[in-house]
């Protein structure tokens, strides 16, 4: 791993989409600890804006950086396919997008309260807090304590 890169400026925290990530990481790793982005995203995008995914991220300059948050909030305008959105045809505007950070979380939040609202199949198994993707839940899943016998006094 190199050390110094004459020239450059190294940043050991560097702040993207509301996230502080490490400079001594390499920038697709960097990008996938963003709340919303998997390695393969992380490097679309980078593809996208023409910066070399194995670049520490701390030798990222300012205009980069820019470029970068830049194609993650507009991912469709930067050549990101469509297919790699995390949220196709969204229910209630029926448009693609890419949600990251807290706009995920508080989305996936209303999506399951929509579903228990709607007193869904998977709503009411979200309720229960029952498996909710089919799993089998005879012998897995149990998470109170052991029942046990109780003894004769």
């Amino acid at each position: 791993m190199k050390d110094f890169v004459a020239g450059e400026e190294f940043k050991h925290l560097i702040r993207i989409s509301n996230t502080d990530l490490q400079g001594a990481t390499p920038a697709r790793n960097a990008l996938a600890r963003i709340t919303g982005l998997s390695h393969r995203t992380a490097s679309a995008v980078l593809r996208a804006v023409n910066v070399d995914e194995f670049k520490l991220i701390g030798y990222v300059t300012e205009a980069e950086r820019e470029r970068i948050e830049d194609a993650i909030y507009d991912p469709i305008a930067a050549g990101l396919p469509v297919w790699m959105m995390n949220r196709q045809r969204d229910p209630e505007t029926g448009e693609n997008k890419m949600l990251i950070g807290s706009e995920l979380l508080l989305q996936h939040k209303t999506d399951i309260d929509r579903m228990i609202r709607k007193r869904l199949w998977r709503g009411v198994r979200h309720s229960r807090g029952l498996r909710v993707r089919g799993q089998r839940t005879k012998a897995t899943g149990r998470r109170s304590g052991s029942l046990g016998v109780s003894r004769k006094k």
